[in-house]
């Protein structure tokens, strides 16, 4: 024990000393458009991926509480073992609807998917070509899959296209719709085409593309007509409850059952988790989503012109806005500065981006007011 304490006393003193020590900071209030963190610290919330506000919704709160009567708090054991309660085929069944597919599979998060989807495709045979800029789950699921790893240029269709020409067993494109840190979109129906002429799989993280863009908050593929061979979208972000789904071809759920470790061998989520995305499902796909998406875009338009309007490159194609600082002191800095003024945006620091890049990273949801938008702005023209 006494070892182990010092060699974290140790590591924890070498990121301090390069401005990367990261902590916990608990929230005293329910997840919103403003937050409470010290007692009476009231600051709007710009750090958040509850895209639609949803979160603190107290309809799929009353859903979870519903759900937890009827099915108990925790599943118990894996899926596999007594752990696939009927809440959560139901839930499924849903989805493969919403997202236009034969099937639908439940995890226990977005990092547990991609931890799974990547192994149960590709072995040491196969070759996987992975975005640069891609999520640390897709990066670990590749790892995990022990196939030859290829990373492309972030974004780079002719990368990838001369990359597909090398031999291999099985060929995998895997990339995240929107890139989570810097907000921009894949080019996925360049993607498609190149993995049809190569016979290649494309494999897609909709993470923070669902319920945000697409009819019905389907996705970036629906609202580009793309259909990959595997998307993966979370529960957690803009359903604003937890877990995550994989959509795809009945066979592929069905060998995901089989071969995906994390979902073989974890407990499954809490059926009364399945109850409450149940219950935001229906108003995400719904008229009151479609009304929550006009919201959300038309703060994003609106923060897109302030930043412009400061001299900042900003692209209004998600939810997302990285503002880019450089050394990861200022960036920290900038944000304990807007924190004295009522703005709440972290900053993103190595390793989650590039030595170089730290920044801040702020998020618009359905939730925000036009007037915390507008604060928003003037706090930061004040901090930078």
């Amino acid at each position: 024990m006494a070892k182990a304490e010092e060699i974290a006393r140790g590591e924890l003193d070498a990121l301090r000393a390069r401005g990367l020590l990261r902590e916990l900071t608990p929230l005293r209030s329910l997840p919103g458009p403003e937050v409470e963190l010290r007692p009476g610290e009231r600051l709007i919330n710009f750090s958040s991926n509850d895209y639609l506000g949803l979160a603190g919704d107290p309809r799929i709160a009353k859903a979870l509480a519903e759900g937890a009567r009827a099915w108990g708090a925790g599943a118990g054991a894996s899926r596999l073992v007594c752990g696939d309660f009927l809440a959560g085929q139901e839930l499924e069944a849903e989805l493969a609807e919403f997202a236009g597919s034969e099937a639908a599979l439940l995890f226990a998060s977005g990092y547990a998917a991609n931890c799974g989807i990547l192994p149960s495709f590709a072995g040491p045979e196969d070759l996987v070509l992975s975005d640069a800029l891609n999520h640390a789950s897709i990066i670990d699921g590749c790892r995990l899959s022990r196939a030859r790893i290829e990373v492309y240029p972030h974004a780079d269709v002719e990368a990838v296209e001369r990359a597909l020409r090398a031999p291999a067993r099985r060929k995998l494109v895997v990339t995240d719709a929107v890139f989570s840190m810097d907000g921009d979109r894949a080019p996925l129906r360049e993607l498609a085409e190149i993995c049809l002429r190569s016979g290649a799989l494309l494999i897609v993280d909709e993470a923070h593309a669902t319920g945000v863009l697409g009819p019905r908050g389907a996705g970036l593929g629906a609202e580009l007509g793309v259909v990959p061979d595997v998307r993966m979208a979370t529960l957690s972000k803009a359903f604003g409850v937890a877990g995550a789904y994989v959509a795809s071809a009945r066979a592929v759920c069905d060998l995901l059952v089989n071969r995906a470790r994390p979902l073989i061998f974890s407990t499954a989520l809490p059926p009364a988790l399945a109850c409450a995305a149940s219950a935001s499902l229906k108003i995400l796909s719904g008229p009151e989503g479609e009304a929550r998406r006009a919201h959300l875009w038309s703060n994003v338009r609106r923060f897109a012109a302030g930043l412009k309007e400061m001299g900042i490159a900003a692209r209004d194609g998600s939810a997302i806005f990285p503002v880019v600082l450089g050394g990861a002191e200022r960036a920290v800095a900038v944000a304990a500065r807007l924190r004295e003024l009522r703005v709440l945006a972290k900053a993103i620091r190595p390793p989650t981006v590039p030595q170089g890049t730290s920044r801040l990273r702020f998020a618009m949801t359905a939730g925000h007011s036009e007037e915390q938008v507008a604060e928003a702005i003037a706090a930061l023209r004040a901090a930078i």
